[in-house]
């Protein structure tokens, strides 16, 4: 008598092609010799995506093992981090937060922030695609880091400085000079990644290095003002600003030179490189100053629009999508010099 089967049609014949299509696998990743130039990094010598997939390959990577891996997830957490945060501090305040001309320069300082680390995880995790992506990707993350800058300026100065630093002269120029910073911070990097070629000269990184630090240094001004004359004890986020400058200060120190891999190349390419310990430490940098933010903002808020006028609030939070716009057509611009460039080369 033959038996009957009582289970049911295996799915796998049917299900496994599609599957294919969809999640198609991806090639190993390779050495520095078989990447271009352009998409090799210093002393990391394997891991690398070959050059030339599709986008799709690009963005399934997200779940491969590459040399890039840690660089688009730590971003990536942190945004999602960044985001949960800011919507769990409104939740807690009830009915007490709402979207006014007081609490717009945080919604501002948490777009920013999102903002970058976004576009950072797109052009790590895209960026192997061609020499055009590379160019434009890299200037979308150079956009990016600028509109952090300036949304960091923007909420320190209104909720993190004291009155007497605001009255004073590096006070009253504060918002239009960080701007100005902002601007230039993006449109050197952007020069200096299409000007210079690897191997990279040693005044390619000062380009990039030096207008973030002078930004930097004005942008921590309010804090350092209130860090130097307050007593840490009586306010709680004046060691959460503390804990972002010394995060900021090592992410710094890395993203400057290639340590730990300088010293054996090779061992640090999956996990551990200058780049990857950057992206660590400005992560928690970025959440730390978040949350020094919101106790500012609750002891600031109160008596904000008294203290700056509301013209000039709304004035300040206006130049925020100014700044922005100036970068993105800086960008564009750079953009079509790069592809200019690629064209001419080809030829």
């Amino acid at each position: 008598m033959p038996r009957v089967s009582f289970a049911p049609p295996s799915l796998c014949p049917a299900f496994l092609p599609l599957l294919d299509r969809l999640l198609p696998s991806l090639p190993p990743t390779v050495r520095d010799v078989d990447v271009p130039p352009l998409f090799r990094e210093r002393f990391i010598l394997s891991g690398y995506r070959p050059v030339g997939l599709s986008w799709r390959c690009y963005v399934l990577s997200l779940f491969q093992i590459h040399n890039e891996t840690l660089n688009v997830w730590s971003h990536l957490v942190a945004a999602v981090c960044v985001t949960l945060r800011f919507m769990l501090f409104t939740i807690l305040q009830g009915g007490g937060f709402s979207v006014d001309v007081s609490s717009l320069p945080l919604v501002l300082y948490v777009f920013s922030a999102v903002t970058y680390l976004s576009c950072s995880a797109a052009a790590h995790l895209l960026q192997s695609h061609s020499e055009q992506a590379h160019y434009s990707l890299f200037f979308l993350d150079y956009v990016g880091v600028a509109v952090y800058q300036y949304g960091c300026a923007l909420a320190l100065y209104l909720y993190s400085s004291d009155t007497a630093w605001t009255q004073s002269m590096q006070g009253q120029v504060f918002l239009p000079v960080s701007a100005l910073l902002a601007w230039i911070s993006c449109t050197s990097c952007c020069y200096a990644k299409l000007r210079f070629r690897r191997p990279y000269p040693l005044h390619r990184k000062f380009c990039q290095v030096l207008p973030m630090g002078v930004a930097y240094l004005l942008d921590i001004s309010p804090v350092a003002h209130r860090l130097a004359t307050r007593n840490w004890i009586s306010n709680s986020a004046l060691p959460l600003h503390f804990l972002q400058v010394v995060l900021f200060l090592l992410s710094a120190f890395f993203f400057s030179c290639p340590i730990p891999e300088r010293f054996s190349p090779g061992r640090y390419d999956i996990i551990g490189h200058g780049h990857q310990l950057f992206h660590i430490l400005l992560s928690l940098c970025t959440l730390a100053q978040q949350e020094a933010l919101f106790h500012d903002f609750l002891w600031r808020r109160p008596g904000l629009v008294r203290k700056f006028g509301e013209e000039n609030l709304l004035l300040a939070c206006a130049s925020f999508p100014c700044l922005m716009l100036c970068c993105m057509m800086t960008a564009l611009a750079m953009r079509r010099q790069a592809q200019a460039q690629l064209m001419k080369e080809q030829r």
